[in-house]
């Protein structure tokens, strides 16, 4: 069996995470006949073969499956020797990868890359965009740096640093703008809009109104913010959303937005990463430039 490479090993790992030699091949910026050829070289060397291919999709086969775990726990040593030397260092620089909940990147991750690009222009900031459980699992894997995300998410193995609170905001019709703010109680008789399972803004809005689960007959599961204000503006029903996301979403329909009194809903928002980094100190960096970011945004914005 000829040596391994780890340039083969991270066209394996991004086959197996897509599935799909054309968006693995897009994912490591090469061809897709180059890709290929490098995963039918590396089957060659091993003697043994790691993909079923179908006409659309490939799946790991029962070995192939076993040797994704093991080239997981090698790239991420890998990885951990280069953050190594990047920790060495006293500024932010090099590659540097964020994941961000959908409720929070559309709005804030604009301002974060500017600031963070400030600091040090040759900054290689690489974001992913995906729900917190996803997230965690890319976190624990190795495959991003940190996470900001809505706290707490109570991982034994990671570092959760709060870095800011917000409330939430009610979003109704125009036609009811001036009608009593209802509390929580009241919501659970409205047709309350929410975003699809897996969202952690759906259960912190569950969670408020007091209702364990959504109702089948709710409407609507939108896929983002943007969605569900389109639909209160349409007259299909009410929403929450966070007081971020406001500037942006407001605008967007015949919509009026309100504060509910006071005990209002809110979410804590922080940064999360692996007890076992070495990179605390540049993170710890990032947290503070997150905070000052989200603190800027809030200023800057028109108050409800």
């Amino acid at each position: 069996m000829g040596n391994l490479t780890i340039k083969q090993l991270r066209y394996f790992e991004a086959l197996a995470l897509h599935g799909h030699f054309g968006q693995a091949a897009n994912s490591c910026a090469i061809s897709q006949p180059a890709l290929s050829l490098q995963i039918k070289e590396l089957e060659t060397q091993l003697g043994i073969v790691l993909f079923e291919r179908g006409s659309r999709q490939v799946r790991l086969t029962t070995f192939g499956e076993d040797f994704a775990h093991r080239v997981r726990n090698i790239l991420r040593s890998v990885e951990e020797l280069q953050d190594l030397a990047r920790a060495s260092r006293d500024r932010l620089s090099g590659r540097l990868r964020i994941g961000v909940i959908p409720t929070i990147a559309p709005y804030l991750l604009p301002t974060i890359i500017g600031n963070l690009k400030r600091i040090n222009g040759d900054l290689d900031i690489h974001v992913r965009e995906t729900m917190t459980s996803k997230l965690i699992q890319e976190l624990a894997e190795g495959r991003i740096d940190t996470a900001i995300v809505a706290l707490p998410v109570s991982e034994p193995s990671f570092t959760e640093v709060g870095l800011f609170s917000e409330n939430f905001v009610l979003v109704r019709p125009n036609s009811d703008a001036g009608q009593p703010v209802p509390d929580g109680e009241t919501l659970r008789n409205l047709r309350l809009l929410l975003l699809e399972e897996g969202h952690c803004f759906r259960d912190q809005a569950l969670s408020f109104c007091n209702i364990q689960s959504a109702p089948s007959d709710g409407g609507l599961d939108g896929s983002s913010l943007s969605t569900l204000v389109q639909m209160v503006s349409a007259g299909i029903g009410v929403t929450l959303i966070p007081e971020m996301a406001v500037a942006l979403e407001s605008g967007s329909g015949a919509v009026s937005v309100a504060r509910f009194k006071h005990p209002e809903p809110s979410r804590t928002i922080g940064m999360i990463w692996r007890k076992t980094s070495p990179l605390v100190q540049q993170l710890m960096q990032v947290a503070e430039v997150v905070k000052r970011s989200a603190e800027s945004l809030r200023t800057s914005q028109i108050k409800v």
